[in-house]
């Protein structure tokens, strides 16, 4: 395959079912499509590529249409448009307007075996990439409050149910006596279907050494012995949080500041890090 050519520019829009409409301006040969390539993943796993039609709605205008119920798997997958030939030539997307007000707030069923989210976004290097995310199931983070003590989540819990045992761990990778569990609360009966919340208290994860940046990953483990579903927030606009989402520090205990953060994944944790000893 040759290599990437010339650049195109795609706006995108969303609705609020999930379904991308990516509409280009340049021209393009009959039979080109949208190509979308998924990058390859840490731990050797392949990428993938899926090629969208491009039809013309208009003279001069190009649309591909990526349905809600289309799989795409979790990763981040960069734009090109496809030029049909015996060696097919690439052209690489740059990002237009992006209109994602719809994706903002979504509520999918909570009794959906999945939940499934898609972003685009403009990368470092100016190209359109689309962020995507296919949990099952899923914890959605919501409300995040970094208090003096500890910190409170509330959340919709997805494809599962909460049952007996129901708790939140704060795990440290790297062995499994890196846990620290607190039970899960439900917020009350006003609040929707599958709503839980939870307090993490900052002192235990703090109690060990902290000799450098420390990210302990937060799972909501819905009964005693089930499967953890990690906790992330997916289900609006953001591709990543981990710049744009910033939360107070505290100080557990001397040297130690605790701070609430999500991953360049939407992921939430929990960082502990050294800090002065007399804050």
């Amino acid at each position: 395959m040759t290599p990437a050519t010339a650049t195109v520019r795609a706006d995108c829009s969303a609705d609020r079912a999930g379904t991308l409409t990516f509409d280009l301006t340049a021209p393009a040969p009959p039979d080109s499509v949208l190509l979308l390539r998924r990058r390859g993943a840490a731990g050797g796993r392949p990428g993938g590529a899926v090629r969208i039609p491009l039809s013309r709605p208009a003279p001069g205008r190009l649309r591909a249409v990526l349905p809600a119920a289309a799989e795409l798997a979790e990763g981040r997958w960069d734009t090109y448009v496809e030029e049909p030939g015996d060696e097919p030539a690439e052209a690489v997307v740059a990002p237009g307007l992006r209109d994602l007000r719809a994706l903002v707030d979504r509520c999918p069923d909570t009794g959906a075996a999945s939940v499934s989210a898609r972003v685009p976004y403009p990368t470092p290097d100016g190209r359109l990439a689309v962020r995507s995310w296919v949990r099952a199931p899923h914890a959605e983070a919501g409300h995040v409050l970094a208090g003096p003590a500890g910190v409170t989540v509330h959340g919709v819990l997805y494809g599962v149910e909460a049952g007996e045992g129901a708790a939140v761990e704060a795990r440290l990778p790297g062995g499994p006596d890196r846990v620290h569990s607190v039970p899960l609360t439900a917020p009350g009966p006003d609040g929707p279907a599958g709503s839980f919340a939870f307090t993490l208290p900052y002192a235990p994860p703090a109690a060990g050494p902290v000799d450098g940046v420390r990210l302990w990953q937060l799972w909501l483990v819905p009964a005693a012995g089930a499967a953890g579903v990690r906790i992330s927030r997916i289900l609006d606009d953001v591709w990543s949080r981990s710049k744009s989402f910033v939360y107070p520090t505290r100080a557990p205990a001397p040297g130690v500041l605790a701070t609430p953060c999500y991953t360049s994944a939407n992921d939430l944790c929990l960082r502990l890090e050294p800090g002065p000893a007399n804050r």
